[in-house]
């Protein structure tokens, strides 16, 4: 029980989110106690994943304007003469203006139960996430997806080293081995999935709000919307820490842009390049020749240095570059600012973009199977394999710091238990509004759509989509557009889930409302008119605004000890590089000596004392004769591909 944990550790972890995930693993595996909680009934913060009942609880929530007062005050008298707290916030202020819309007829859901659920017990929350495991609850079509494992290991090996009890009720790693044999052929990340056979063109099935709900744990709805880059920090850290074991991902199958009010699809590979219909010959050597120069342009000073202080956009326009190439390269490939960002900003993310293609398929991206809060919840599976304890609905009152060495020595949680530890982790929603004073925070536009369509429809149906919207206005971002299928276990049958992303500079809804008007159609099904039938048609929406902690020095926060450290919510950026980095930072300043998530060992290099072999002979944990068997049937398990680090 929560009231009887342990009254000292060497870390504690306050929050679930990517990166205090990923400290935690690594504080874990160096062989560091690790407390990690969470006030929130669910993993992973403002980066989980949602049902569709899950998440219309979570937007009620914050709807709600309600405060939480104080209403217990004994934690202070936890806190000596010597001492003095630091307290923490009651309740989550990240999320604003949430605002939900229902295109269907909502009152025919009334009485409509989700399919599968639960009985209803007056503890349950917002989302399915109660335990570590992020499968045990989802009831999805196995899917044939490839999983990253370092490039020197063999499938034997991978599944022998899992710690015991890794895989029960792992949902994220490989599926059930029901539908599929053992003699089943492996496949390489970027060819899994056959293109169907061609079939006539027929009308989108009609999907009603009732279906929605009764399907709803078919839903797997990202609070925030990110990919991740093939060659990235995360991507190398899964591989690097084995923690890739607990996923599956898909590949995001196209690039598009939207230019002259359509959308279409953008070549990225050489192959793709020559292929292409939309472009000329003369620009495909255009954009080839360019695309070659960005790949070595360090190699090439003279070719830019005289646009340094130019932005990217006018740099394009020196390079004899047609304006349909301008915009795919600004746009779709580099996917910078038109205004802001400068030549070198622009020639470094082209060059990562293209440096990332090939890897596992024709785009530089991957996303993880049944969502991004996969992620968080893999790094604290490696944290409570290696010994790291977790609690959820575990509120925290304060901090406690040692007056003489303004350290901080000890949290109060809500039951008033002390509990002591060397270095304290904090995610920033937990800090509270005196202790922020001074710090200036930005705001993230969120969108989430459920469609009926894709917003660009080809053979085969089930694409992973990425889409650049240029702004709207000067002045204005771009607006990032991620559309997902079925097969990416984040929504049912014959719908899309599309998330639309973009700093803020208004509410969420007037950011991207236009973006959506232009892309969908929105109109009630009596009043479409026939120009807007063509378009996908929104069955149900949700805005809102997120706030951005990235990028905030920790001198910003008023009267934080040495030993506490702050972790940021999630930022605008499409990949994950921003959350390794300060996992890692963090990581390094409190154990500057140990390795960051270090590979796993070899079982074959693991000695045992004595006292540990005895149990073994007992029968009480797996012998060698039933190893074998094991690993069969998991590297069979549902055509899952292994899939090697190049």
């Amino acid at each position: 029980m929560a009231d009887n944990l342990p009254s000292e550790f060497e870390v504690v972890v306050l929050g679930t989110g990517l990166p205090e995930s990923i400290v935690a693993a690594a504080c874990a595996r160096s062989g560091q106690r690790v407390l990690h909680v969470d006030s929130r009934n669910y993993y992973g913060g403002n980066w989980a994943s949602f049902s569709f009942s899950g998440l219309l609880s979570w937007i009620k929530e914050n709807q709600q304007k309600t405060d939480l007062g104080d209403e217990c005050e004994d934690w202070k008298k936890m806190i000596l003469e010597d001492e003095e707290a630091i307290p923490l916030s009651r309740k989550d202020k990240t999320i604003q203006h949430v605002e939900d819309f229902c295109f269907g007829d909502q009152d025919s859901a009334e009485g409509v139960e989700e399919a599968g659920a639960l009985p209803k017990l007056p503890v349950l929350g917002a989302s399915g996430a109660k335990e570590v495991s992020p499968g045990s609850e989802k009831e999805c079509p196995e899917p044939e997806s490839p999983r990253l494992e370092p490039e020197s290991r063999e499938p034997e090996q991978a599944t022998g080293t899992e710690p015991a009890g890794a895989t029960q009720g792992n949902g994220a790693g490989t599926t059930s081995g029901s539908e599929s044999s053992p003699g089943e052929s492996t496949l390489e990340l970027g060819q899994t999935e056959a293109a169907p056979s061609e079939t006539p063109a027929q009308e989108p099935k009609k999907i009603t709000y009732s279906q929605i709900v009764r399907e709803g744990r078919r839903f797997n709805i990202d609070l925030v919307s990110k990919l991740l880059f093939s060659r990235g920090l995360l991507i190398d850290l899964l591989i690097k820490s084995n923690v890739s074991r607990y996923a599956e991902f898909k590949n995001a199958t196209r690039i598009l842009a939207f230019r002259e009010g359509k959308v279409e699809q953008v070549p990225c590979s050489r192959a793709d390049v020559f292929n292409s219909r939309q472009l000329t010959m003369v620009e495909k050597r255009m954009l080839m020749k360019f695309l070659t120069f960005c790949l070595d342009y360090e190699q090439h000073p003279e070719e830019y240095q005289d646009h340094e202080s130019s932005t990217f956009a006018q740099f394009l326009q020196t390079r004899k570059l047609t304006p349909s190439l301008q915009h795919f390269i600004l746009h779709s490939i580099a996917m910078v600012s038109e205004t802001e960002s400068r030549t070198l900003e622009g020639l470094q993310a082209t060059k990562k973009f293209l440096q990332c293609l090939g890897r596992y398929g024709n785009t530089p991206f991957l996303f993880p199977l049944y969502g991004q809060g996969e992620i968080p919840q893999c790094f604290c599976r490696l944290c409570a394999v290696f010994g790291g304890i977790y609690c959820l609905r575990h509120p925290v009152r304060c901090l406690v710091v040692d007056k003489a060495s303004g350290r901080c020595k000890a949290i109060v949680d809500h039951f008033g238990q002390r509990i002591s530890a060397n270095y304290f982790i904090v995610e920033d929603s937990y800090l509270s509004e005196s202790t922020c004073t001074r710090v200036c925070y930005r705001q993230i536009s969120r969108a989430v759509l459920i469609t009926d369509q894709s917003v660009l429809n080809t053979d085969p149906e089930q694409q992973v989509s990425i889409l650049t919207v240029p702004p709207v206005e000067l002045g204005k971002p771009a607006i990032c557009v991620i559309e997902l299928c079925s097969s990416t276990m984040t929504c049912m049958k014959d719908t899309y889930l599309v998330h639309l992303t973009c700093p803020s500079t208004q509410t969420a809804r007037e950011d991207l409302e236009p973006v959506v008007q232009k892309l969908f159609n929105v109109n009630a099904e009596k009043e479409t008119e026939n120009e807007e039938l063509e378009k996908p048609r929104v069955l149900w929406a949700v805005y809102f605004n997120m706030r951005d902690s990235s990028g905030v020095e920790k001198n910003s926060y008023s009267g934080l000890p040495p030993n506490v450290y702050v972790c940021s919510g999630p930022d605008s950026a499409l990949g994950n590089d921003c959350a390794v980095k300060q996992a890692e930072t963090i990581f390094k300043e409190m154990f500057p000596a140990e390795e960051f998530c270090p590979p796993p060992p070899n079982p074959e290099d693991i000695i045992y004392d004595e006292d540990e072999i005895e149990p073994e002979e007992s029968g009480l944990s797996n012998s060698a004769e039933t190893k074998p068997e094991s690993s069969t049937e998991e590297s069979s398990g549902g055509g899952a591909a292994a899939v090697t680090k190049e």
